[in-house]
């Protein structure tokens, strides 16, 4: 076939693109498998939402029915969207997709390029670049979209009163604003900035990707949760020495039984990971030969080329609360409209809380955005759901899928215990909340026998 016969197409959710050419070999799927050939139960690498929620793809060019953005109409002050990732560009989307000349500008204190942040944790042993993982240069994503793109651009003060949100290129005024600010990473005070890499957008990962290029180097992950372990696993496979610690005795403690735990670890370590548990580090410094060196409490001593901090994200709170916008462990929004508690100011994906739990998973933000999109040119709309996302741990080790969410007083039960698949689910006043499979048959029907 030629390269215009293979098709490509898109999940709905978090904008991964299947092509059909490269196929997913990582699920199964060789190059060359037509899309209409998947199986049914195969899902989203990243978001995990299923092959019906795909859809027919082709790269879109500048939409000439829509005006230029420095020739659209002004039509009251427009709205104003400060954040330029998934989160931002998803609203940006969903309202040109109901508005032709709706002012928008966007406000991003990088380029605004697009690309899909789940896959910076398993880019490594792909052997990605910068140049691949971005799927549409900011500039062009604006322009097809009329959007104003300030980028470089950085958000200093909010005044809903005023409708006014500060910024280092002055004021600007707007009649909606979305907040799209997402969250950052989490730093030990014992981890100096300056010697620990957080890999949480872009720009990070490709500081650590350009170290790393030169050959194996000697890697420290300091947190075993989801981001942790998916990192240690896409290290270790690209060929680098990879310790993980944390200060629970299993990777992801705290969300998997001991049995699921000890499963993880025994993958990671087969994949080549050392990890040491129950260690809390007490220092990060710099050797003679300009290692760097952690050290724990206990006393025992890692010496790494470069340390990674996986220790979880928190959302800012100098914006927001200075602006005296309710705050609950992230933005505090209505769960339908996705307005926070000032008039016109809407918030979405990892910034936001909902009823004071964080909500930082990628499948959930496109509808998010249209709900908001909505709200903003008052149409009518069912509003948002939230549901609690399928979590998809992309560790080629040991994968996880998990439904629902566990809490300290559900009861764990073993359901399947096989070499390739550990299956659980666990229970809470003799309802089921949550199921659990864990291996390389994880999230894959399999036929009965």
């Amino acid at each position: 076939m030629t390269t215009a016969q293979w098709k490509q197409f898109i999940c709905r959710a978090c904008g991964l693109i299947y092509d059909e050419q490269a196929g997913d070999p990582d699920s199964g799927i060789a190059p060359g498998t037509k899309f209409q050939d998947i199986p049914d139960d195969w899902v989203c690498p990243l978001c995990g939402v299923v092959k019906a929620d795909f859809e027919p793809y082709e790269h879109a060019e500048p939409n000439t029915s829509v005006l230029p953005s420095s020739k659209v109409v002004a039509r009251g002050l427009g709205v104003v969207i400060a954040g330029a990732g998934h989160a931002g560009w998803a609203v940006a989307e969903a309202l040109r997709a109901l508005d032709p000349v709706l002012p928008i500008t966007m406000v991003t204190s990088c380029n605004g390029d697009r690309y899909l942040k789940p896959e910076l944790s398993i880019a490594m042993s792909r052997g990605y670049t910068r140049e691949t993982i971005v799927r549409e240069a900011g500039s062009a994503s604006a322009e097809r979209l009329s959007v104003r793109l300030l980028g470089e651009t950085f958000v200093v003060g909010l005044t809903p009163a005023l409708h006014q949100l500060r910024t280092t290129r002055g004021s600007l005024r707007y009649s909606s604003l979305v907040l799209a600010m997402g969250a950052q990473p989490a730093l030990l005070p014992v981890m100096p900035a300056n010697l620990c890499w957080r890999i949480n957008e872009l720009t990070a990962w490709t500081g650590l990707h350009q170290k790393l290029s030169s050959g194996a180097k000697r890697i420290v992950i300091v947190g075993a949760g989801m981001v942790g372990c998916e990192l240690a696993d896409d290290f270790a496979r690209a060929g680098h020495q990879v310790v993980l610690l944390d200060v629970q005795s299993h990777p992801l403690a705290g969300l998997l039984p001991i049995q699921a735990s000890e499963r993880m670890c025994a993958g990671l370590e087969q994949a080549g990971v050392r990890f040491a548990g129950g260690v809390k580090v007490a220092s990060v410094t710099v050797s003679a030969d300009q290692s760097k060196i952690v050290t724990t409490e206990c006393g025992q001593r890692f010496e790494a080329d470069e340390v990674v901090a996986a220790t979880g994200l928190v959302t800012d709170s100098r914006i927001s609360k200075g602006a005296g916008l309710a705050f609950d462990r992230g933005i505090a929004v209505d769960q339908r409209t996705l307005e926070t508690s000032a008039a016109q100011v809407y918030a979405l994906g990892d910034c936001v809380s909902i009823e004071g739990a964080p909500c930082r998973f990628i499948e959930p933000i496109s509808k998010q955005a249209n709900a908001i999109a909505h709200a903003i040119l008052n149409i009518d709309y069912p509003g948002y759901t939230h549901t609690q996302p399928v979590i998809r741990l992309k560790t080629k080790s040991m994968p996880v899928v998990l439904h629902g969410l566990p809490v300290p007083a559900g009861v764990w039960e073993m359901i399947e215990d096989l070499p390739d698949l550990l299956k659980m689910q666990q229970s809470l006043n003799d309802q089921v909340i949550a199921t659990l499979e864990v291996g390389k048959l994880a999230g894959r029907k399999r036929l009965a026998t």
